[in-house]
Order: C-alpha cells, then sequence, then structure tokens
C-alpha cells in the first residue's frame, strides 16, 4: 500500500498550561505539516509521545487530526503494544473513529518474544484489524529486532501491507525489499538513511525531519526519483547536521522546541522527558539556519 513519499511521525502537541492535549494546536500543526510536505501523518506514535499519553487522550487526539486533515493527508495510527489482546482491541476502537488509512503496530516490547512469538503476534492482530497493517520494526526501543524472514513472512497475509524499517540495518532491509511483493512497500524508520534506503526500493520516509524541512525532504526523495542522483545527494548532506541535531536530546524534545521557535506552537514535552536548556536550543537554533542556506 503507497501511503505517499513523506509520511511525518507528529508530534502531540500539549497546551503549555493544562498539561492536556490540545486541540487548536492540533489543528495549526496539522495544516502547517500537510503544507509543507507531508503526503501522510503517523499519529501517536513514538515521536507522539504515546508511552506518556493515556488512552482518553489518544483517542482526543486521533479524532481531532481526522477532523483537521479533512481527507487532505493518509493517516496512519499508532496502536500497537506488548499486549496482543489490547492492540487488537485499540485498533478497532480507532478504526471505529473512521478517518484513517492503516494502523502502525509496533514490535512487542519489554516481553521479548521470539520470531514465531513475533509472527504470531502480528498475525493476531492483522487477522482482527479492521485496518491494514504497517509494521513498525525498532529494536532500538523494543531490544528484539524482527528478522528479514519473518517480514517477508508476515508480508504474505493479506491485511499486512508495508513496514516502517527502524532496524538500521541496510543489507537486512534490501532483503526485505527484494523478498517481498511490489505492492508491499518499504518505508525508512530514519531520516538519515532514507536516501540509501530508496536507492534498495525503499518508497519513502515516516520522518521526524519533515516537522521543520518537509518540503526539502521530498524534494531530495522526487530528485532522487528523477534520476537526479547528485541533487539528492547534496540535499542529503546538507540536512544531514539536522537531522542529527534533531535527536540531540531525546525525541522529540528537539522537534518541538524548533517547532515552537518557528511559531508553530506545540507546547513541551511530558516527564521522563525534558525541554531542551537554554545553551541546547541555540546550538540547534544555529544548526537549523545553516540547513536552510542554499
Amino acid at each position: 500500500m503507497d501511503f505517499g513519499k513523506v509520511i511525518t511521525a507528529m508530534v502531540t502537541p500539549i497546551h503549555p498550561e493544562k498539561d492536556v492535549v490540545c486541540r487548536k494546536r492540533i489543528h495549526r500543526l496539522v495544516n502547517h505539516l500537510i503544507e509543507t510536505g507531508s503526503d501522510g501523518l503517523v499519529v501517536s506514535g513514538t515521536t507522539g509521545e504515546s508511552p506518556t499519553l493515556s488512552h482518553d487522550e489518544k483517542i482526543k487526539l486521533m479524532t481531532e487530526v481526522v477532523k483537521a486533515n479533512d481527507g487532505r493527508a493518509k493517516l496512519i495510527a499508532g496502536t500497537g503494544s506488548n499486549n496482543t489482546a489490547e492492540t487488537i482491541a485499540f485498533t478497532k476502537e480507532v478504526a471505529d473513529l473512521g478517518g484513517y488509512d492503516a494502523a502502525l503496530v509496533v514490535t512487542p516490547y519489554y516481553n521479548k518474544p521470539n520470531q514465531r512469538g513475533i509472527y504470531e503476534h502480528f498475525k493476531a492482530v492483522a487477522e482482527n484489524s479492521p485496518l491494514p497493517i504497517m509494521i513498525y520494526n525498532i529494536p532500538g526501543r523494543s531490544v528484539v529486532n524482527i528478522e528479514p524472514e519473518t517480514i517477508i513472512a508476515l508480508s504474505k497475509l493479506e491485511n499486512i501491507v508495508s513496514v516502517k524499517e527502524s532496524s538500521g540495518n541496510l543489507e537486512n532491509i534490501s532483503q526485505i525489499v527484494e523478498e517481498t511483493a511490489d505492492d508491499f512497500t518499504v518505508y525508512s524508520g530514519d531520516d538519515s538513511l532514507t536516501l540509501p534506503i530508496l536507492s534498495v526500493g525503499g518508497r519513502g520516509v515516516v520522518s521526524v525531519l519533515s516537522h521543520v524541512a518537509g518540503n526539502e525532504t521530498k524534494e531530495m526523495i522526487e530528485a532522487y526519483e528523477n534520476g537526479e542522483v547528485k541533487k539528492a545527494a547534496e540535499i542529503h548532506r546538507r540536512l544531514l547536521p539536522l537531522m542529527r541535531g534533531l535527536f540531540s536530546s531525546p525525541n522529540p524534545a528537539p522537534t518541538k522546541f524548533l517547532l515552537n521557535d518557528r511559531g508553530v506552537d506545540v507546547g513541551h514535552v511530558r516527564l521522563p522527558l525534558v525541554d531542551l536548556d537554554e545553551e541546547q536550543g541555540k546550538k540547534l537554533k544555529a544548526i537549523y539556519e545553516e540547513s536552510q542556506k542554499s
């Protein structure tokens, strides 16, 4: 399934005084992202601070995003957890909201299943989900990696249509692209690997960078697809320090800082994350400003 080239893993706007998910800020952010190159949005993913959101807050967030989006971009809801039954129930609840094109389901974390357990988890979710499933492989957070053979086997299930690959292993990603059907899409889960993953057959990126450099990210992808490889590489190299800067502190604190600084008010991060201090903010602003020089 094709969700476009640039899918933004959207931050969750928080009211700065009330510490609640903020409806007005959600609408402003969604408009900003669509206007600056996002083809799709992931709602309540890692960058959306999903571990700090209550069930009711996730539903409020997802409901408001649908209203703000008004059918313009593809919407993918983060519904995964390390509890298979809970993942199924929540995915069904989100599907009932309407407006979502797919569910992003993360590798079960903390309980460290083996590959057979991972396969059975995703199989059970896919068989019970009204929404198509995008697998989210992120061993840096879930501890266990979904091996290429497992993803390839899962891709053969009717309702599993895509994977967000954050393993950082280009060899494994190449194998997945080679041994899955053409309509199974592979997205980079790391901005710094978008161009390399495109070169082995990836479709695009689930991006953090696109909050503040969405048009440039799309320009890079389109340049590569149009055969302008040198131009794409130049854009990649120019944006690389900013990609690194956005992870200079735990995600999404740097991204929220830059959005706020640019007038797209999204509030603070929630504990146990903390906002950037003055010196960190100053350094990140300098990196951002340098990235905007052509």
